[in-house]
């Protein structure tokens, strides 16, 4: 009997209501209850689900508007020409004679096959190699000298002393360069890594970029600075593609690879309306 019983139907709020002030609130909320409460209902469902859909709305906008390009041009990288040789400046002197070898050693031609009666050089003999190591030539050797497995051996009675190994150098015989395609190479990389910085572009702010750095004597560049440029953004931006640069060919000075410094230049301009 109970089970069925609603109390909030029209017929019961008149019947509480009978002989009463029915300009009283409570009687026009008990009428409109069940309705308030349906579109409440709805009402806070559709929020609900529009917020939730509010990302997946939004990509969906953003697809059909197209996006604006970007009126940004790069300009090309110029690397500087090394500094100009002073012809007074006297070369450096070539490498020292290497020391001799601990052991003697005999010369030991390497084997090809030819009839007796064309050669011209018999190997050495084992008797010979009892007592001396093989080697490029004859060569007599120290019993005070230092062990040198793969070093040069020469006729030298004093022990080379090299010079600074981490030497850097401003000029060398061969200058180190990009390994793919030179510095013409080097100028389609940077225009590739090399990123605009978004507040300058907003700004409209442009100008030339000077960085050094050193290529190291495996072809890696280290220590790499900028020495000026419009803003902290740029010089950042220019450093960074640097740093990430593939590795160089090496600077090589009297037949050795050493490390060189560099510095290049290069500038961020904004492209013209029309471009």
């Amino acid at each position: 009997m109970f089970g069925k019983l609603d109390i909030f139907k029209r017929q019961w709020t008149d019947v509480i209501f009978r002989g009463r002030n029915k300009e009283y609130g409570a009687y026009e909320l008990r009428n409109t209850n069940a309705r308030t409460t349906n579109l409440a209902l709805i009402i806070g469902s559709a929020v609900f689900v529009f917020l939730i859909s509010l990302n997946t709305i939004i990509n969906a906008i953003e697809g059909f508007i197209p996006k604006a390009p970007e009126k940004v041009k790069l300009s090309e990288v110029k690397l500087l020409p090394p500094p100009p040789v002073d012809p007074a400046k006297k070369p450096p002197p070539p490498p020292p004679e290497p020391p001799k070898p601990k052991v003697t050693q005999v010369k030991f031609p390497p084997p090809v096959v030819k009839p007796d009666n064309e050669v011209k050089e018999n190997p050495p003999t084992v008797k010979e190699l009892q007592t001396a190591d093989p080697g490029q030539k004859d060569q007599k050797g120290d019993p005070n000298a230092d062990i040198n497995i793969d070093g040069p051996v020469g006729n030298s009675d004093t022990k080379v002393t090299e010079a600074d190994p981490n030497q850097i150098f401003a000029a060398v015989e061969v200058e180190p360069h990009y390994k793919n395609g030179g510095a013409a190479g080097f100028n389609a990389y940077l225009s590739k890594a090399v990123k605009f910085p978004a507040v300058d572009r907003e700004n409209g702010t442009q100008g030339k970029v000077i960085v050094t750095f050193v290529v190291e004597k495996d072809g890696s560049l280290t220590d790499v600075k900028a020495l000026r440029g419009p803003d902290q953004s740029m010089m950042d931006a220019a450093v960074q593609a640097i740093q990430q640069s593939p590795r160089w060919v090496p600077g090589i000075q009297n037949g050795r690879p050493v490390r060189v410094q560099f510095t290049i230049s290069f500038a961020f301009s904004l492209a013209d309306s029309d471009n």
